[in-house]
């Protein structure tokens, strides 16, 4: 490999290496997860099916009492009059839902798939140690931010989500139903990271040569690593709405779908957690715009010049407003707001992939 001279070439080197081995680990991450999702017990899900059936009961016994009630009989003045029995208010089936308890996890809870899932997170943890390994390495071998092209940008992308989410189970939080489709992206844009994208390291052009390089590109990759998860969380509520309305129809889905959308939390807890991440992540992106602004009036004479990178910058954020206001004012809440954080969530990856590789502007620095 021709490595430039300004660059360590064994750390280089190393850092290659170190990126390939972390992909290995994460496919044994890969496997585990899937072994907790198939092999695990089957026989501590189904609760949403079950809670329904046992709100409906309720609601039935409580009709069935009313109906049961004598009516009541009321002498007033000399006359007499007869009341209807009293009603019973039970609630809706919108009510059930809101009343739906979350998945056990993953795992089903049992203790065999609970094995493979702690299995998982020890093999995530370390391939996030090895890629994190590889992404330092890169930076040391040219003495600099380790994200001025696509290649850089990517492998430190993965990076952070992976961190994001590890930082999610460390706090507490139980989204280890995240880790399958985390480990499966995360393969993805390592391989096309590691094949399309790959560049050499090398020193970097004279417009990047600024502070705002660590302060602008490094808020959007954290920003970009947060709304993936907001994305893969509403992308996942979709499909466990659409169970639970089947089941408040009366529907019976099939055996595959019981097992695995009953390991997730309920809908209503997965549209609440995309949209506590998307709303916390939006002020860092518009910071992120803003910062970039000054950038590009230091190092270009103007703060905006409706350059391609610019413009779906913008287009981005006015996508996220959208949706954080729609939630705000008009009530939106459930699948129009899932589809507005992807539609959100799919102009971030455009201005990731396709202007870098489509377009040419100032910001044209893909290196490939």
């Amino acid at each position: 490999m021709n490595i430039a001279a300004a660059t360590n070439e064994p750390l280089a080197e190393i850092s290659n290496y170190l990126i390939y081995s972390a992909m290995a680990v994460y496919v044994l991450a890969f496997v585990a997860h899937i072994a907790e999702w198939v092999l695990g017990s089957r026989s501590k899900v189904a609760r949403t099916a079950a809670a329904l059936t046992s709100g409906a009961a309720q609601d039935a016994a409580a009709q069935d009492a009313a109906q049961a009630a004598p009516a009541v009989t009321v002498r007033k003045g000399g006359s007499t009059s007869v009341l209807e029995r009293p009603k019973v208010v039970t609630r809706s089936s919108a009510g059930r839902r809101g009343d739906l308890p979350d998945g056990p996890g993953a795992a089903g809870g049992d203790e065999r798939g609970d094995l493979y899932g702690r299995m998982a997170i020890s093999l995530t943890v370390l391939a996030f140690a090895l890629h994190a390994g590889g992404v330092l390495t890169r930076a040391l071998s040219v003495g600099r931010a380790p994200w001025a092209n696509m290649y850089e940008f990517s492998t430190a992308f993965s990076m952070v989500i992976v961190g994001a989410y590890l930082g999610f189970l460390l706090a507490k939080k139980n989204i280890r139903w995240i880790g399958l489709p985390l480990v499966t992206t995360v393969l993805l844009d390592l391989g096309l990271a590691t094949t399309w994208l790959y560049t050499e390291s090398d020193q970097l052009v004279p417009a990047l040569h600024s502070y705002w390089l660590w302060i602008h590109v490094s808020l959007a990759i954290v920003c970009g690593a947060l709304f993936y998860l907001g994305f893969v969380t509403s992308v996942l509520y979709l499909f466990r709405d659409r169970y639970e309305t089947k089941l408040l129809g009366g529907g019976r889905p099939g055996a595959f779908a019981t097992s695995v959308l009953e390991r997730l939390p309920s809908s209503s807890s997965l549209d609440k957690f995309a949209y506590r991440v998307n709303a916390a992540v939006f002020p860092f992106w518009t910071f992120t715009i803003v910062a970039g602004a000054i950038w590009a009036g230091d190092a270009w004479g103007r703060y905006w010049g409706w350059d391609p990178k610019e413009v779906w910058s913008f287009i981005t954020w006015v996508a996220y407003a959208c949706y954080l206001h729609a939630r705000a004012t008009a009530g939106w809440k459930g699948r129009k707001a899932a589809y507005l954080a992807l539609f959100a969530f799919a102009c971030f990856l455009f201005n990731y992939y396709g202007v870098n590789v489509f377009f040419n502007g100032k910001h044209s620095y893909a290196g490939i």
